[in-house]
């Protein structure tokens, strides 16, 4: 064979086989990073040839290597995004400093697959060969860097009060995300005793969606301390909610460190969990335009242009078909499966895993465009009436959480017909969702059919993105709010549901007489059903024991919920004796908690990957057309079959 083609062939064989061995200690020539897909990442220069062997910017955009980092978001539908992709672009643009190659670091490699193996699973596409750990990667004591290191950069370093103020003091200005992580983490890190911040996903565009909870334990469940969830900017460009969250955190902590006794009170009987923002991405593009200037609906919807409070599984037409039928439950409806079919934001799905993992009882959605407090159901009875009254069967426990917040908040008892929001006046500034306007696809009437909690949706003002001079008046506005309607939690009663020995009952269920809506019990046994004043036959009952029934009278002016244990015992031989429906049948949830049905529900596969998974017939998973579309290259590599 002569040289040329021999040395054609070599160059073949080495190009068949992905994974060449990359030398990181030797000299380098560096050169400017000139990758957009890589744009972001934590250096400027790399170097050629790269550890896949490709010795120009021209090879490494025609790989197929490159395109699937271009499209990575789009196919894990935002799940390890950019994570994924800066780590990608450490192998194909390695970083060059000081004429020498360093490498990623093994241990950021394999807590990112980890974490994000299962998003190719649900996909079916093999791990990247190129992101071998072992391969392409070094261990800290060989010099290694985190290729991660700017998608936390920005938000270590904390900004100095200024110099004189306390450390209670509040700034009632606008926050960026990294200005708002900095307050959550510097908060929690003054009242770490009481407070702490965790994530509970990422953004389509990879920003952490932030939490800080207040507790006596935190990190905790304690047994009968229920949990309460504020949410805001659920719509990016609607920022209020996103700022009085913000504020709110700093004042919980400032006065329980001062001794404030409502406030020790509220931290030490209640988990709270503030999520100030679920929808940052929109927020960028709101905030770009600013205040004053901000657009109806500019920065509304996350950075797929989904409107994340129409993202939710429409589980209220279910129930209302349900609803007509004596016997079968209408509450904790599982989701429809063909719900998993159609665009699912990673912030949708992150608010539903949090709802699975946490028994919350309370929640709130912090909003703008008007001045009132809206209540389940959203979606009216009949879809084609825009305006009709919709209840759900706990209308009367509904209406009391509302009040809580409109009665004490100033504006929205304003008698003046001129206000933001007038025409909610002779209702007492609350109504009915579906009685203002119908939509499908809430994030309230999801909480209240899928799982314990109770939802209300509270709109803050008719300006969405008020000037910064505009904020500390709505603060004053909105602070008394806050505290009563977190405080309504204890409206009720809790309690335990154990068996004769003393074991705890998970899943039982609470059921109340005239309401037709249960609630469950949780891992430990324990229980919290809101409930409005008046007298109740209470029945607790699950699979396999005797229903037990008390009578519970709940006073007018009840703040703290009544203690109501119930001690189940075996059945005996005989037919079960618990009302039909608690083991209906429904499509799996693919969010990987507990069912929301409890017991006798089977572990449940996820229906995106069975509908993905090549046929029997060997044909490509549907991502295949991807790159045969985009490049001549077929990256086999990728395919699990």
């Amino acid at each position: 064979m002569p040289p040329p083609l021999l040395l054609l062939a070599v160059l073949v064989v080495a190009a068949a086989r992905p994974g060449c061995e990359f030398d990181g200690s030797l000299a380098a020539t560096c050169v400017d990073l000139q990758l957009r897909t890589c744009s972001d990442a934590a250096y400027n220069h790399t170097t050629f040839p790269t550890p896949l062997q490709h010795r120009s910017w021209e090879a490494v955009e025609a790989s197929s290597e490159y395109i699937l980092l271009s499209i990575l978001h789009q196919l894990l539908e935002g799940q390890c995004n950019p994570d994924l992709r800066l780590l990608g672009c450490a192998v194909l643009a390695p970083r060059c400093e000081g004429g020498r190659v360093r490498r990623p670091c093994r241990h950021v490699c394999e807590g990112l697959r980890e974490a994000c193996q299962p998003a190719f699973d649900a996909i079916d596409m093999a791990w990247p060969y190129f992101l071998d750990c072992h391969r392409y990667f070094k261990r800290e004591d060989e010099g290694c860097y985190d290729p991660l290191e700017k998608l936390r950069g920005g938000l270590e370093a904390d900004e100095a009060l200024p110099s004189g103020l306390p450390p209670t003091f509040i700034r009632f200005s606008h926050h960026s995300y990294a200005q708002m992580a900095r307050v959550l983490r510097r908060t929690a890190t003054r009242c770490a005793h009481v407070a702490r911040t965790y994530s509970i996903g990422r953004s389509f565009d990879g920003r952490d969606l932030l939490v800080i909870e207040f507790s006596s334990r935190p990190g905790q469940h304690e047994l009968m301390e229920p949990e309460v969830k504020l949410i805001g900017n659920i719509h990016g460009n609607e920022v209020a909610g996103r700022e009085m969250l913000i504020y709110l955190t700093q004042y919980l902590c400032s006065e329980y460190l001062l001794g404030n006794p409502r406030i020790q009170r509220l931290l030490n009987t209640t988990r709270i969990h503030l999520l100030p923002s679920m929808n940052p991405d929109g927020y960028e593009v709101a905030a770009a335009e600013g205040a004053g200037y901000n657009g109806w609906t500019s920065g509304r919807q996350n950075a797929q242009n989904l409107d994340l409070n129409r993202n939710f599984p429409d589980l209220t037409s279910e129930y209302y078909q349900l609803a007509g039928t004596r016997g079968v439950r209408s509450d904790h409806i599982p989701i429809p499966e063909h719900y998993w079919w159609g665009k699912v934001a990673p912030e949708t799905k992150a608010i539903m895993k949090w709802m699975q993992t946490i028994p919350f009882v309370l929640s709130a959605s912090l909003h703008g465009g008007d001045l009132v407090v809206s209540y389940p159901f959203d979606f009216s009875k009949h879809p084609q009436e825009e305006n009709m009254f919709s209840p759900t069967p706990d209308e009367k426990m509904f209406k009391l959480l509302s009040r809580a917040y409109a009665e004490v908040h100033p504006m929205m008892m304003d008698r003046s017909e001129n206000r933001c929001g007038g025409n909610f006046l002779k209702r007492g500034s609350i109504i009915n969702g579906a009685d203002w306007y119908s939509f499908t696809g809430g994030m309230s009437d999801f909480n209240y059919l899928y799982t314990n909690c109770f939802e209300i949706t509270v709109e803050l003002g008719c300006v969405k993105f008020p000037p910064e001079e505009a904020l500390y008046t709505i603060w004053q506005h909105n602070k008394e709010s806050l505290l009563n309607f977190v405080e309504t939690v204890h409206r009720g009663i809790k309690g335990v549901v154990t068996d004769k020995y003393g074991k705890p009952v998970k899943n039982a269920r609470i059921l109340v007489k005239g309401i037709r809506h249960d609630i469950t019990t949780a891992p430990d046994g324990d229980y919290w059903r809101l409930l409005p004043p008046g007298t109740h036959i209470v029945i607790a009952q699950a699979p396999g024991y005797a229903r037990v029934i008390k009578k519970v009278i709940i006073p007018a002016r009840m703040k703290r919920a009544g203690r109501v244990d119930f001690i189940l015992q075996p059945l005996g031989v005989g037919p079960k004796n618990f009302l039909p429906g608690l083991r209906r049948t429904g499509p799996h949830d693919p969010l990987g908690g507990a069912s929301p049905l409890g017991e006798g529900m089977e572990p449940n596969p996820d229906p995106l990957r069975a509908r993905r998974q090549p046929s029997a017939g060997g044909s490509k998973p549907w991502w295949w057309s991807y790159f045969t579309s985009l490049s001549s290259h077929r990256p086999r590599w990728l395919l699990k079959y």
